[in-house]
Order: C-alpha cells, then sequence, then structure tokens
C-alpha cells in the first residue's frame, strides 16, 4: 500500500505501523498452507518470458551494492548500506579523513529498515520481524558496540520516532498500554531510561497525534472525537493550559507541519489546511490568537502540505516548500537554498534532486538526483566551492538511454471529472506499433497518487515491449478535497469508470493493441485487479492480485486494534456494512462474491505477515477460483509482510509476473 509523503523534520522517522504478530513454526504457518502453488508449479511459468532481452529480472530488482549514504552531524563520517555475498544489507561507516571503514549495524535474518544519526558518535536503525510492522527502535554506537533495544516489547507498536537534536533523548509513540492508542515516550538512547510523557486515556476519543517542539516539549495534540471530528489542542505557555483552538470534519485538514523556531512570536506555526480552500495550502498561524498570519504558498491545481526549514546554524528559517504537481515541484525560499538550488539546477537540469542529508554547518550536502530514466545517483555539494562530485550511481548496469519515458497523460472521465495519470511506453509504442499494456492501479486507495519518476516495474515490462499506464483515480490525493471526496464510497465502482476510461483513453491515442491489455496492483491495487476481471471481463486479458483485499467484509473484520479509532473513516471512504444499503454495495464490490464474472487468468500473491490485508483475502479468492475449477497460481512467502522487501523474494516474483503476463498475452 502506498503511503502520502508528509514533511517532518529532518532528524524524524516516519514509520507506518500497521501490526501483526509474525508466525514462523510449521504448525502455525498463517493462512492455509495446503494453498500455495508448488515451486515447480511458479517455474514453470518463467519459461514463457521468452526474448533476446538486454536487461534482466535481477537488473531492475536486484537491491544496490551501496545505497542510503548519510554524513555524521560533525561531517567526520560518512555511513551507508552495502549489499554483501549473501545479500545482507549491513551498515557501514567510513571516517573521512583515515579512510577507515567500520560495520556498524549488522543485518541478519530480519532486514533493516530505516537508519541514520542520533549524534556524531551513535546511530538508530529499525527492524521488525518478517514483514509483520511490529517495528523496534535500536541505537548501537559507530563502531558497533552498545546495542539497545530502545522499545524492548513484544506486540506493540511504533507509531514515530522524534529524535530531539542536541540532547541524548528520542520521543516515541507507543501503543504500549492499550493496543488501539499510543502514548509518547522520551527514551535515553544511551541508557535505554524510558519516560511516559503523557496519557492518552479515552479510547473512544483518543489523541490521535502530538506537536513537539524542538527541545522535546509538549505543545498541542489531536483528538479523534467520535471516529469523525479532529480537534486540536494547543498549549498556553503562559497558564500551562490545553486550549481547544480547532474543531474540524476528518475530510478537511488543518495540520501543524511544524512550530516557527525562526520567529520571535513562540505560539507562530506553519500550518497545512483547507478549511476556506479546496486545496491544501501553507500558511503560518498564531496557535495562541487562533488566527492566520499570511499565507506562505499556495496551488490552484495541486495540494501543497511540505516544507523544509534550516537547522539551529541558520535559526530555523525557511529553505523551501515542496508539492508533487505533474513532477516533483520545489519553490525556494531561504537565500541559501536559492543559491543551492541554482547550482543544482544548473548542474542537472530537468531531472529531480532532492538534499537527503548534511553536516550541521551545512558544508556538505549530499544529493540524490532521479527521473523516469534514471534509478538515483548520489552526489556531493560543497557549499563553500560550490563543487559537485559524483558519490555513486545506485543502477550503474541501467542505462539512461535504454530506459523509457514516463509521459504525464490527461484525459475526462465519462461523467466529466479531469483525470490525470502517466504512461510509460516501450520504443515499439515510441515508433508507432500498438504494444501490450499493464494497467496499473496505485493503492491505497485514499489520498494516495501515483507519480512521475524512475519506476523499475514501468522499465522492466518496457524492456519486453509492454506499456505501463498510472490513473490516479477520484480518491486519488494531491488534486483537493473534492477530487478526493468524489471517490468515498465508490471504492470498485466510479473509482473502477476512472481506470476503465483511462485504458479507454490510451487505445483511442493509437498506442495499445486492445487484445493484449493486463491489469495488476497491490493492496487497493491487487483489490482493483480483481474488480477490473469482474467489472469488464473482456477488456483484460489476465490480471495479477498482489496482497489485494477480496472481500470487504472480512477485510474491516481483521482491523489492526490501533485501526479501530478509524473505522467510522473507513466506513465513509469504504462502505457502511452497518447500513443495509450500503452493505448490499460493499458485497457487489467485494470479489469474492462476484467471482463467477472472472473468465480470465489470475496470479495471486501474498506475504503471510500482512498485517493490513490479511492472508485471508487472498486464502478466499483462491480457493473460491479453484473451486469452480480454475487453477490460479498462488505465491505466498512466509517472511513478508505488505508486498515483498527481501530481494530474492522479489526477483522470484517478477520472473514468474513476465512468465505470467507472456503466457497470456501470446495465447492464440
Amino acid at each position: 500500500m502506498n503511503l502520502n509523503a508528509k514533511f517532518f523534520g529532518a532528524a524524524q522517522i516516519v514509520l507506518s505501523a500497521m501490526m501483526m504478530n509474525a508466525q514462523t513454526s510449521t504448525a502455525k504457518l498463517p493462512g492455509d498452507p495446503t494453498l500455495p502453488s508448488s515451486k515447480e508449479t511458479l517455474d514453470k511459468l518463467i519459461s514463457y518470458d521468452k526474448g533476446n532481452f538486454k536487461y534482466k529480472v535481477e537488473d531492475y530488482f536486484a537491491k544496490p551494492n551501496a545505497s542510503q549514504f548519510k554524513i555524521s552531524p560533525d561531517g567526520e563520517y560518512l555511513s551507508y548500506k552495502e549489499k554483501d555475498a549473501d545479500k545482507k544489507n549491513h551498515v557501514y561507516v567510513k571516517e573521512l579523513k583515515t579512510g577507515k571503514i567500520t560495520k556498524a549495524i549488522v543485518e541478519k535474518d530480519d532486514l533493516i529498515g530505516s537508519y541514520g544519526w542520533l549524534d556524531k558518535k551513535r546511530m538508530f536503525f529499525t527492524q521488525d520481524k518478517g514483514g509483520n510492522e511490529n517495528t523496534h527502535l535500536y541505537a548501537v554506537d559507530i563502531d558497533g558496540k552498545n546495542l539497545k533495544d530502545l522499545t524492548p516489547f513484544d506486540g506493540v507498536t511504533l507509531n514515530y520516532a522524534n529524535i530531539i537534536k542536541d540532547t541524548e533523548f528520542v520521543i516515541v509513540a507507543l501503543n504500549k498500554n492499550n493496543k488501539q492508542i499510543f502514548e509518547p515516550y522520551k527514551i535515553n538512547f544511551n541508557t535505554g531510561e524510558m519516560t511516559q510523557l503523557y496519557e492518552n486515556k479515552d479510547v473512544n476519543n483518543p489523541i490521535d497525534g502530538y506537536i513537539f517542539d524542538k527541545k522535546g516539549n509538549l505543545r498541542g495534540y489531536t483528538v479523534l472525537e467520535n471516529g469523525l471530528t479532529t480537534k486540536t489542542y494547543y498549549k498556553d505557555l503562559d497558564t500551562g493550559k490545553f486550549n481547544l483552538i480547532k474543531s474540524t470534519d476528518w475530510k478537511n485538514t488543518f495540520s501543524i507541519i511544524g512550530l516557527n523556531d525562526n520567529s520571535k512570536n513562540k505560539d507562530e506555526a506553519y500550518v497545512a489546511t483547507n478549511l476556506d480552500s479546496d486545496k491544501n495550502r501553507i500558511v503560518l498561524y498564531d496557535l495562541k490568537k487562533n488566527a492566520i498570519i499570511k499565507e506562505v504558498y499556495s496551488n490552484p491545481v495541486y495540494d501543497v502540505s511540505s516544507l523544509r526549514t534550516a537547522q539551529k546554524n541558520r535559526n530555523y528559517e525557511l529553505d523551501y516548500i515542496s508539492y508533487t504537481g505533474v513532477k516533483s515541484e520545489i519553490v525556494p525560499v531561504s537565500k541559501f537554498y536559492k543559491e543551492v538550488h541554482d547550482r543544482l539546477k544548473s548542474e542537472f537540469k530537468e531531472k529531480e534532486f532532492s538534499i537527503v542529508s548534511s553536516d550541521e554547518n551545512e558544508d556538505k550536502l549530499l544529493v540524490v538526483v532521479g527521473s523516469d530514466r534514471l534509478y538515483g545517483t548520489y552526489y556531493e555539494y560543497n557549499t563553500k566551492s560550490k563543487q559537485i562530485k559524483l558519490l555513486y550511481n545506485l543502477m550503474p548496469q541501467l542505462k539512461e538511454e535504454d530506459m523509457a519515458e514516463m509521459k504525464p497523460i490527461e484525459f475526462k472521465s465519462r461523467d466529466g471529472l479531469t483525470i490525470r495519470g502517466y504512461i510509460t511506453m516501450p520504443k515499439d509504442a515510441v515508433n508507432g506499433k500498438k504494444v501490450p499494456l499493464i494497467v496499473n492501479p496505485h493503492g491505497g486507495p485514499q489520498g494516495v497518487r501515483d507519480e512521475w519518476g524512475f519506476n523499475s516495474e514501468d522499465q522492466l515490462f518496457a524492456s519486453r515491449g509492454y506499456a505501463t499506464l498510472h490513473v490516479n483515480f477520484r480518491i486519488s490525493g494531491g488534486y483537493g478535497k473534492e477530487f478526493k471526496q468524489s471517490g468515498y464510497k465508490q471504492i470498485g465502482r466510479k473509482a473502477m469508470d476512472d481506470v476503465e476510461d483511462g485504458v479507454k483513453y490510451v487505445i483511442e491515442q493509437g498506442w495499445i493493441d486492445k487484445n493484449k491489455i493486463a491489469i495488476y496492483g497491490g493492496s487497493h491495487g491487487g483489490y482493483a485487479t480483481l474488480m477490473g476481471l469482474i467489472k469488464t471481463p473482456d477488456l483484460y486479458a489476465c490480471g495479477v492480485d498482489y496482497v489485494g483485499v477480496s472481500n470487504i467484509f472480512t477485510f474491516f473484520e481483521s482491523f489492526p486494534e490501533y485501526w479501530k479509532p478509524y473505522k467510522e473513516m473507513m466506513k465513509q471512504i469504504w462502505y457502511d456494512l452497518d447500513n443495509p444499503e450500503e452493505a448490499k454495495i460493499a458485497k457487489e464490490a467485494s470479489p469474492i462474491f462476484q467471482i463467477d464474472k472472472i473468465k480470465k487468468p489470475l496470479f495471486v500473491v501474498q506475504g503471510a505477515n500482512d498485517p493490513r490485508v490479511n492472508i485471508n483475502e487472498s486464502d478466499q479468492i483462491v480457493k473460491a477460483m479453484r473451486a469452480k475449477g480454475v487453477d490460479v497460481p498462488y505465491m505466498v512467502k512466509y517472511d513478508e509482510g505488505h508486498g515483498f522487501r527481501k530481494e530474492s523474494n522479489s526477483i522470484e516474483l517478477y520472473k514468474y509476473m513476465m512468465g505470467f503476463f507472456a503466457e497470456n498475452f501470446n495465447k492464440k
């Protein structure tokens, strides 16, 4: 499931925490272990992917030999992940003066998630068990010693972590005391000592967000009342009382991005809001006076809610605004960043670039550069000399000139909405030949959208001569609240109409062989695959359902505990199953009840430890299809969750997928 990017401070870790305990013993394997196809059966699919291809599946999906470069706060060390012969990605630290390299973090059976610097001598990393998203936060010295599990609790979810600069503390949110709600804790990352900072007492009206200042003081919080109303409370610095400053329907936005530490007014904050507009915009807000000071930035077409501020060395000034339009857009603000942006823009032209790490003095910046044809390259930029130096090409085996272009498209839906998206076309299509198409609906679905940039799947498909279509159907994020809300209670219905209208549009352009169209997606995209095969059974040649919902009723029943406070929202986004009329619609929009309409071949893929879309969703559809005499290849990995993260599993999946597409596109 794709997630919206949301701005946090440079030292903040954003973690999606949808947890379910992993089960690894054979007797306790999740789901029905008799259902997955044998490896021999799945391996037969690979033989159909025939051709004289310049690139292999491994070229697109093998993890880079080195990645995630970061500069230490004092600028004396460079850290990075490096892959060994067993495909384990350990974290190394290189002392820049001497060139000495030390293995700081060892990856064993479970993948290292995010990692970074706590201070100049200590690092953090996150890790779960087999994709179950029960994430722990660890701290370790740069020489690999003094390893501590800072959140040593089984069955407890880490919701976020915020490093408090120039201290030895990190603030985390855990559902330690009640699985449905999260509470903040202050942890000493050297000793592991933990202190609870605030109680979240009302499970029916829980606090669902905390606002801390740069020193780690609680300055505000948001309460989700009755599952549908967001109430924002702010602390009066004179009285110490938390006062209600805003009450909004959950469909609207009033979100405190962060306090404006550049201002002498300690009550000033950057806020993203659409209370008086269709699109999210950024304003400066006086939280004590409960009033807008001024608008910082808005866009007439796209939501804007992200920004970056400097650190202490430049008194926390606003550096830039960013948002996703047709491409990623950056609006420079500070003098410092304008100079950086102008230099990088002159060097990298139309490619996208972003600063991913710097030392505290900002003498050295690490910049990642990419495009629709370039996976990503790291550069070091010296802000004193203005020199740019190549550091590392993440995917040198993929040559830009061989990659396909991702083109933005725009069309009208059958009921008049403007729908946007992208198509990636192989060279045959560019040269005028009609080619097979893979339709790839995104996950979410609410508030998520597809974006321009390098897409390994698209490039693999293009290397086999297939185009890929991405449609930002109604309910997608980034285009304003009216567009997003037009898709509420339309999942599987009008949202699917938009996908079909996108297919019709690209066929009309003369790009696509209408007899060779497949549909494939993950999470909601997997659900959309099933609904596509049901709703328009003659449109698609085949479909691949990857960790997709098959039954809206059992999907709701399997929510993790900490999703339950949001169930009323989910009723308004999907369907209210307690309402007989809507329950009837939900049944019609649940693939499991419509399998007789599926005429074309289906391939199902699932991570057994998936806490978001339970393995039961895939088991159900496979059982039902096989019961009606249809042989459905079914791939399950028992060391994965909501999507495959391990290199060997991903490569295996795409080899099977390419064989499955080739088999069905080439049927007479």
